[in-house]
């Protein structure tokens, strides 16, 4: 007693010393010798210093190996504390000198059959750690022995050491699908979620091994612990998808019959949708996930996200966008990856994340990540949006287009592109908002600002000619050379529109001055700027020249069948008259000579692209009366731009999966996709999922109580306890009338007991007054024969 209040005494000292230090120093290293002195030592106090010393030099990657033989002989030592420290020594070095280790397997195994289950799951759990393969049959018996146990913590590390035992030797296999069918029918929600890891490490393709537990697992799923809930959901998922079929049915919509029955039905004549039916054994594990959309593990919400976007119907899938919504006030690490999985559920549900727009404001604190993630959600949900949710959207986004990151000013820009190309009607304000950003000294703003009108104004040209007018007055004050490149390709678009009104020949003119000092994507756009004017030129000089017609000279034509032995009688006359040639290009003409001129300048260039670009175009216009292939290579129509979301190429992973984050470029998350469905008529027979062995442990100990929770099944304990009472088969609900009925007739049936035991007692009181007056009779009886014998006797002596 008194060493024990000292070891605590020096405990406590030391405790109060460490936290008493501002300024911790690192623990020092005692001396080789002072250690292995403190390891032999007889006093548990002296041994647990000593061990502490050796994990804390081995975890600082010094060398501990020297200990190895201390340390071990104190496996047989009945403190716990140090029990567990020599097991992570065994742990750490087992592999590095498993002779040694095997000399500890004999005290391991007798920590086996310790009276503390601790003990026992930790030298179970110790035992499956050693990677020494020469000892898999003994591991495979502890855990045998681990699965039969009374403790369910130490069925828990049987099942842990199932997939440790399979790495060390794969022929166990038989044996490890024996015991991980028992633990997997375990009443105990931890030991099944341990059960359920270890089956999708060793044999995930057995599902013949679930069926009959399907059923228990769903129940336990929401009282498992998270890790065991992850494995739980992953394996109904794959489940679902093996066995349970995908049906589907068309459901009719209601017509609207008139108001008089001679009256056609509006929508008559229509096809229903397809909705799908849940199977009833699916609908069961669905309705079991919907309590974990409250975990306190973020990573339980969205594995159940995934469950319902993978098997369930819109329902369920509305149902996680709360709780998703709700990891946003997570720490900055989880709301990033948080956000990653909302947009992918915002791609398949947008409208539903309508309510939750205020949700994804953008804080000063946020990083670009982050941002970017919130500015894809506004424009998925913006079509769905009402009036003055659309203007705070707008507003924040303008607000955004004047921040100091140039990364989110960008992402602004190319939000309120996208939020122009989902809605016609705010298309024009947009465009608005963009144009004030042109003349921007920021040029990244005013080059992506330029991108997005390049959009805009493709999605409908005609209405925009006014505004590459006013775009193309802002060429002085806009320097950046990617926002004068787009600048100088849509006044080339624009110049077949209006030929004589045009403004492509001017604007080529005051380019062709500054041509040197241009950048090269500029160059380039005014090479191709000059092609264009020119091939305008020429097609409009063909459409001015008359037809060929000469009414003086007829055209001779061929009428003899003999000279052309391919004629026929209703084959035409062959026309004998060359085609008159077409006009030349007037060379006086300001557009040839800028032409020219652009030519001359991008032959001397230092750019062999450009040079190359040049040759093609001068090529092309070569001869002014051939230039149908120049019109369609230069003068094609452009498909109208539509810039998706950027998570559209992340649609369809999985969430929750590390691919969804870093991409599919990166080449993880793979395996991670769920099977098809199986087709109807090929899945199992459902009878294989009905519940096997109520009421009994992995052992077969039967008075559990199941896999409810104590609460219900302590209610149905009083429900039927009633049922027997009354005889009735079940429960009914009840109202004020029936309780006071039941009242009344149970009093008359007082009354009625009352009088029937008083007339009982009546009886009895008479049939007893009757007993006792027939005693005393028989007794006066007695009694007088016996004095008439008397005197007879007497009499005769006489």
């Amino acid at each position: 007693m008194l060493e024990t209040a000292r070891d605590l005494t020096l405990e406590a000292a030391q405790s109060a010393g460490a936290a008493r230090s501002l300024n911790p120093r690192p623990p020092r290293d005692l001396p080789f010798s002072q250690v292995k002195k403190l390891l032999d030592s007889r006093n548990d106090r002296d041994i647990l210093e000593g061990l502490r010393k050796v994990i804390s030099m081995m975890y600082r990657s010094k060398q501990c190996l020297p200990f190895f033989s201390s340390v071990v002989k104190n496996v047989a030592s009945p403190n716990v504390e140090v029990k567990k420290l020599v097991y992570i020594y065994l742990l750490h070095y087992a592999e590095s000198e498993p002779d040694l280790a095997l000399l500890s397997i004999n005290t391991i195994q007798k920590s086996l059959t310790d009276q503390n289950p601790q003990v026992r799951a930790m030298a179970l759990r110790v035992m499956s750690g050693i990677k020494v393969p020469v000892i898999s049959q003994i591991v495979s018996l502890a855990i045998k022995r681990g699965c039969g146990d009374m403790s369910p913590y130490v069925r828990k590390a049987a099942a842990l050491a199932i997939p440790k035992c399979y790495k060390l030797d794969p022929n166990t296999m038989p044996q490890l699908l024996d015991y991980l069918t028992v633990l997997l029918g375990d009443k105990q929600y931890y030991v099944a979620g341990s059960a359920v890891a270890a089956y999708l490490e060793i044999c995930p393709e057995r599902v013949d091994l679930i069926h009959k537990h399907y059923k228990s697992l769903v129940r336990k799923l929401v009282d498992m612990d998270e890790w065991g809930q992850l494995a739980t959901l992953r394996l109904m998922s794959i489940y679902a998808r093996k066995c349970l079929p995908k049906r589907t049915k068309k459901m009719k919509k209601s017509k609207t019959q008139g108001f008089y029955d001679d009256e056609a039905s509006e929508e008559e004549g229509l096809i229903g949708e397809e909705v799908q039916i849940l199977d009833p054994d699916l609908e069961l594990f669905l309705k079991a996930c919907k309590s974990l959309l409250h975990s306190r593990n973020s990573a339980v919400i969205v594995s159940v996200a995934r469950c319902f976007l993978d098997l369930g119907t819109p329902e369920y899938i509305d149902s996680a966008i709360g709780p998703l919504v709700a990891l946003l006030r997570s720490p900055q690490d989880i709301r990033q990856i948080a956000l990653y999985n909302i947009v992918n559920v915002c791609l398949a549900r947008p409208e539903r994340f309508v309510q939750y727009a205020n949700h994804f404001l953008v804080h000063a604190s946020d990083p670009f990540t982050v941002a970017r993630l919130k500015f894809e959600v506004w424009t998925l949900i913006y079509p769905h949006c009402e009036p003055h949710i659309r203007d705070m959207i707008l507003c924040e986004l303008e607000q955004f287009t004047r921040a100091l990151n140039p990364e989110i000013v960008q992402e602004s820009v190319r939000a309120i592109g996208r939020c122009a190309q989902s809605d016609s009607h705010a298309s024009a304000r947009c465009l608005r908002l963009l144009l004030d950003q042109v003349s921007s000294l920021d040029g990244n703003l005013s080059a992506e600002s330029l991108t997005v009108i390049r959009h805009l104004i493709q999605r409908d040209p005609q209405n925009h000619v006014k505004t590459v007018i006013l775009l193309a007055k802002n060429l002085d004050t806009t320097p950046n050379p990617e926002a004068r490149a787009t600048i100088i390709w849509l006044v080339g678009e624009f110049a077949g529109i209006d030929y004589e009104n045009n403004i492509a020949p001017d604007v080529l003119r005051i380019l062709a001055k500054g041509f040197a000092s241009e950048s090269e994507p500029a160059k380039l756009q005014i090479v191709l700027l000059a092609a264009k004017v020119y091939l305008h030129y020429l097609n409009h000089l063909r459409e001015q020249q008359p037809p060929p017609s000469s009414p003086e000279e007829p055209p001779s034509t061929y009428t003899d069948d003999s000279t052309n032995p391919f004629a026929s009688s209703s084959s035409p006359p062959i026309s004998t008259t060359p085609p008159a040639p077409e006009a030349p290009p007037n060379l006086d003409h300001p557009i040839p000579k800028l032409w020219n001129y652009i030519l001359l300048l991008a032959r001397y260039d230092t750019s062999y692209d450009l040079r190359d670009r040049t040759r093609t175009y001068r090529a092309l216009l070569a001869n002014p009366s051939s230039t149908q292939l120049a019109s369609l290579m230069l003068l094609a129509p452009k498909p109208v731009p539509h810039a998706p979301s950027p998570s559209e190429v992340r649609k369809g992973l999985p969430l929750g999966s590390t691919s969804l984050v870093l991409g599919t470029k990166f080449g993880v998350g793979q395996g991670l996709e769920l099977p098809e469905w199986v087709e109807e008529g090929q899945e199992p027979d459902p009878k294989l999922r009905d519940d096997v062995g109520a009421g009994k442990d992995a052992g077969g100990r039967s008075g559990f109580l199941g896999e409810r929770p104590a609460g219900e099944a302590l209610d149905a304990a009083v429900r039927v306890e009633k049922e027997r009472e009354k005889g009735k088969g079940r429960m009914v609900e009840k109202s004020l009338e029936d309780w006071l009925g039941e009242e009344e007739k149970e009093g008359e049936k007082r009354e009625e007991s009352d009088e029937e035991t008083e007339t009982e007692e009546e009886s009895e009181y008479e049939e007893i007054t009757e007993s006792e007056e027939d005693e005393e009779l028989d007794d006066k009886a007695e009694t007088k024969g016996l004095v008439d014998k008397g005197t007879s006797s007497s009499s005769s002596s006489r």
